[in-house]
């Protein structure tokens, strides 16, 4: 067994020994493993900076942010991975070596032309090195606090790329360190703690959770959607960090498991859970933690009665929730530990998951950030657990909320852009200053893009609590999040889906969903007249059906976006186009996303039951 730090310190001076050199780009291209984590504190400990992305990536985008980071070397998930890549990489950029994290070199298509090692090769070299030094512990000494200014730029970690080209987000080691020394007022981990990763760790968010994590002595078990629930059985984590889409998977399998029980099962377990969940809404009345964005504070008179009447409610059914802990949530934090707490991030936590492992006794704490912050810039905090919200701003972090169109600084509990500043902000992306000046200004406010509120102060009343705390309500600009974390730029399915003549306008939807769908208003002459020659209508008809239509305008966006990044699946049809008049346009004719949205909040959540 080889202690951690030593085989970071080994794989450094191994890649010294093959000539990387501080600053030079060296691409990973891997999956979350040891060595992953590895290879990454490896390279920066050089001075090298890291270009990250996982294997599920197609070859044009991996080629992509290789040539634009001007990477000079690559460290390769498996044979696979680079054999998938090898052709297209082979004949356009320059490969000073290859390292193979995973697998046998000899599964490699390669001519000769590049010279390979594997990891254990890298160790070697390095091991080598550092016990050739005349005084092994100096020389050790002095590799540990080799020079790197905290400015230097640590990674290039790119965003969505599926259309256009991904942006190089340039996070600096100051970046890395902020989180590292502030994450433990989010996730108060002690030795011997045991956490349960899933998450691509290229993802800012595992990224940063995973550095935080093992500076405190922790035991990290790495896991897959596939081996997710039988692992948490196993390993009983105390913690486990991941995106909304996990705690919804485990909502649902939970409910899959009291509805195909017995009657008597089942109508115990709902009925109990009913009772939770009244009964943690009153907690949270007399505990000062019930959201709410009104800025007018309420009477203290008022404030006692309604912390009283509370008290009360909750003293009353307090004895049954402790029952239906006893009787069926323990079986259910049995089968999946968690015992401290899950913390949520990078999408919304839809509100019935989130006051579900309330009621049943798993703290799910949910977070926010973005890569170009490294990323956490907000958390429910352990002792404050505030619902609906993104929880306060972490330590050293500024957020305020501004008008969309003129940049004034809103009153908290009014709604506008989300802006941030703190030291984890990044230093810009990579060779494209233009978009830099677009999102960071001056005074390094970030841009997030964000639509949210910042909760008000109140003194006394159930949301005392809860001043200063950050919600939000979705995304001004296009880019769309899957409850997987997925990011989504939605122009590109856009504009594939505009070069049927069927469809008149498209905007797709998805933030926080599973999938993504499509708000499409058509164009009624031309469905009609394809409606014919399909004869999916008599010839004579001057109407379609709104089932009819629906079929055929889904069929016809599959075909038009058959070979785009993302699919679309359940679709809205309405009748009015948007238009400047209407306020869904803008003056240049651009759809006003944010507006379309909101105007069909209803009929999108209805999509998705």
């Amino acid at each position: 067994m080889i202690l951690l730090e030593e085989g970071i310190l080994d794989f450094s001076e191994g890649l010294r020994v093959v000539g990387v050199k501080p600053e030079e780009k060296i691409a990973l291209f891997a999956d979350n493993s040891c060595r992953w984590l590895v290879a990454d504190q490896g390279i920066m400990a050089t001075g090298a900076i890291n270009v990250v992305r996982g294997s599920r990536s197609s070859v044009e985008e991996l080629l992509q942010i290789y040539d634009h980071s001007e990477s000079v070397a690559l460290a390769v998930d498996s044979p696979e991975l680079f054999n998938r890549i090898a052709e297209a990489f082979g004949s356009k950029v320059v490969m000073k070596f290859v390292i193979l994290l995973w697998g046998d070199k000899s599964s490699l298509a390669n001519e000769g032309k590049i010279p390979f090692f594997n990891y254990g090769e890298i160790l070697d070299l390095g091991r080598e090195s550092r016990n050739s030094a005349p005084d092994f512990n100096d020389a050790r000494q002095q590799y540990v606090h080799e020079a790197i200014n905290s400015d230097d730029i640590a990674t290039l970690v790119y965003t969505s790329g599926t259309t256009g080209n991904p942006k190089g987000v340039m996070l600096t080691h100051r970046n890395l360190l902020h989180q590292i020394k502030n994450l433990w007022d989010v996730v108060p981990a002690e030795v011997g703690d045991r956490f349960l990763s899933m998450l691509p760790p290229w993802h800012a968010y595992e990224r940063a959770c995973e550095y935080f994590i093992f500076t405190c002595g922790i035991e990290q078990v790495y896991t897959t959607v596939r081996n997710l629930k039988d692992d948490l059985r196993h390993y009983q984590p105390n913690y486990i960090i991941s995106v909304p889409l996990v705690y919804e998977t485990l909502y649902s399998g939970i409910q899959k498991q009291i509805s195909t029980s017995s009657a008597a099962r089942k109508f115990i377990a709902l009925t109990f859970i009913r009772i939770s969940l009244a009964y943690m809404e009153f907690k949270r009345i007399y505990e000062g933690t019930y959201l709410t964005r009104n800025r007018k504070q309420p009477s203290y008179l008022a404030s006692v009665y309604d912390w009283l009447w509370a008290r009360i409610v909750a003293a009353i059914l307090w004895p049954l929730h402790m029952l239906g802990k006893k009787l069926v949530y323990s079986k259910i934090h049995s089968a999946i530990g968690i015992s401290k707490a899950g913390v949520s991030g990078g999408g919304s936590l839809p509100p019935h998951v989130d006051k579900f492992f309330e009621a049943i006794g798993v703290k799910v704490q949910n977070g926010y950030g973005l890569t170009e912050t490294s990323p956490v810039v907000a958390a429910r905090r352990p002792n404050c657990n505030v619902l609906g919200s993104v929880g306060p701003p972490i330590r050293h972090t500024e957020f305020k909320v501004v008008e969309s169109e003129t940049g004034e600084v809103l009153l908290p509990g009014s709604t506008g852009i989300v802006k941030v500043r703190g030291p984890q902000v990044m230093k810009g992306y990579y060779k494209n200053p233009g978009a830099t000046e677009q999102v960071l200004d001056e005074d390094g406010w970030l841009n997030t893009g964000d639509i949210g509120w910042i909760a008000p102060h109140h003194s006394t009343g159930r949301s005392r609590r809860c001043g200063g705390v950050v919600v939000l309500e979705g995304r001004a600009k296009d880019t769309i999040v899957l409850s997987t974390g997925e990011n989504v730029e939605p122009v590109e399915l856009e504009e594939a889906a505009m070069r049927s003549s069927l469809i008149q306008q498209i905007v797709v939807v998805g933030q926080d969903q599973r999938r993504l769908g499509a708000i499409i208003v058509p164009n009624k002459e031309e469905v009609l007249l394809a409606a014919k020659k399909l004869s999916i209508v008599d010839v004579n008809a001057s109407d379609l059906s709104k089932d009819k239509k629906t079929s055929l305008l889904y069929e016809e966006l599959r075909k038009w976006t058959s070979g785009c990044s993302f699919q679309i699946g359940p679709i809205l049809i309405v009748d009015e186009p948007f238009t400047i008049d209407s306020g869904f346009m803008t003056p240049t004719m651009k759809i006003r996303r944010d507006r379309v949205v909101a105007q069909y909040k209803e009929q999108i959540e209805n999509l998705y039951k």
